[in-house]
């Protein structure tokens, strides 16, 4: 896809380059070029370099301390990020409880937390599902019941992103019990060192640590801790999910990951598998086009709706898609995978090297199409929305 740039914007687009290849750390790049897991204190020294830069805000208007990039701005920075296999931004902070706080939090909580995201002082996680709420989020029985300034929260929180790490976690609780589920759902933050909250991994199918269920029993959070009003929780939730859905797409490292692929496949002499990675290619252009017409809108003053659930869907379904064909040029290497923790782990894979990790990935990114609201869900969000159905 050819996209034209005004010269500001290629001066912007080598900056990022620029950066990338001067100050991205070095050891870093290695173990994201090689698909090796970074350590917890990597993770926050990629993130505490953009902090340096003052690129974390990459989102957020100037007002807040953010950049103030336009969407091409944000679309170049993202692209060439993915481009270069740089790390994820790590969304909870900067992309989900940060312009909840600006947009819906008083002053005192814009001071208290914004700072702090913007330096990655603060490692965030996400309190959505539950045992039996996760598409049906409405459902949630975590109870927050006021006493005094205080809040006591008790319930649990389930598939909960890198809680390990975490230093808070923004969470929706149930106020008050109403005939409307949606209603009485209110947003809190609640500091995770707490007494009375515990975090337990789930090792999910690739034997990876990366998600938990976290309990809160008889935990006490401050009353000033409530984003906005009490009750009105899932209309800020629905506005959270908006800007999850958006950033879910990665075309840039999904164009990077392409890349790879046809590489490997042009060495396999298999049209069928050549077909298939063309066919990839032709939707992943098509995806491209849809997010740079959105992020025009979002240019305009407009605000990532249920359009963002198309992103969502088709990002999802490319991102898998090429783990699955990524297993396919492996062949019957892609079987002989130890698992991170495998009696195999340590030693020197079979076959080509890009095959030990290839059913790793696909077996991770079967998540992709559920979290930040399963596919299914958000078609039933554009047959309504956009559709009017």
């Amino acid at each position: 896809m050819e996209i034209s740039f005004t010269e500001k914007d290629l001066e912007f687009r080598d900056e990022i380059r620029s950066w990338i290849k001067h100050d991205y750390p070095k050891h870093i790049k290695e173990k994201q070029d090689k698909g090796e897991v970074l350590t917890k204190e990597e993770v926050i020294e990629f993130h505490k370099a953009l902090a340096a830069k003052g690129w974390m805000g990459y989102n957020w208007p100037a007002e807040y301390g953010g950049t103030g990039w336009t969407s091409t701005q944000i679309y170049i920075f993202q692209k060439e990020f993915g481009l270069a296999g740089c790390p994820n931004i790590l969304p909870f902070g900067v992309s989900m409880v940060g312009p909840v706080i600006y947009t819906f939090g008083n002053e005192e909580q814009k001071k208290r937390f914004l700072p702090d995201i913007l330096n990655f002082n603060t490692w965030w996680c996400q309190g959505y599902s539950e045992p039996g709420s996760g598409s049906d989020l409405a459902s949630l029985k975590t109870k927050a019941v006021r006493e005094g300034d205080d809040y006591i929260v008790n319930g649990s929180k389930t598939w909960t992103t890198l809680a390990q790490h975490a230093d808070w976690i923004f969470n929706l609780v149930r106020t008050e019990t109403t005939e409307k589920r949606q209603e009485g759902i209110s947003f809190i933050l609640i500091n995770m060192n707490t007494p009375g909250v515990e975090v337990e991994p789930i090792i999910t199918i690739d034997g990876a640590h990366e998600v938990n269920a976290v309990f809160f029993t008889d935990v006490k959070v401050p009353v000033e801790n409530l984003i906005g009003e009490e009750g009105k929780g899932w209309t800020y939730a629905k506005f959270l999910l908006a800007h999850e859905r958006f950033g879910i797409a990665v075309v840039g490292a999904s164009i990077r990951q392409l890349s790879k692929l046809k590489q490997l496949v042009a060495e396999l002499d298999n049209p069928d598998l050549e077909r298939k990675v063309k066919e990839l290619e032709i939707n992943l252009s098509a995806l491209e086009m849809l997010e740079l017409r959105l992020l025009s809108d979002l240019e305009n003053g407009g605000h990532p709706g249920a359009e963002s659930s198309i992103l969502k869907i088709r990002g999802t379904e490319i991102q898998q898609r090429l783990t699955e064909l990524f297993v396919e040029a492996s062949g019957e290497y892609a079987l002989i995978y130890p698992g991170p923790h495998g009696h195999l782990a340590n030693s020197k894979p079979s076959g080509p090297d890009h095959a030990a990790k290839s059913l790793s990935k696909y077996l991770n990114f079967r998540k992709a199409s559920i979290y930040g609201g399963s596919n299914e869900i958000q078609k039933n969000i554009i047959s309504k929305m956009i559709l009017g159905l």
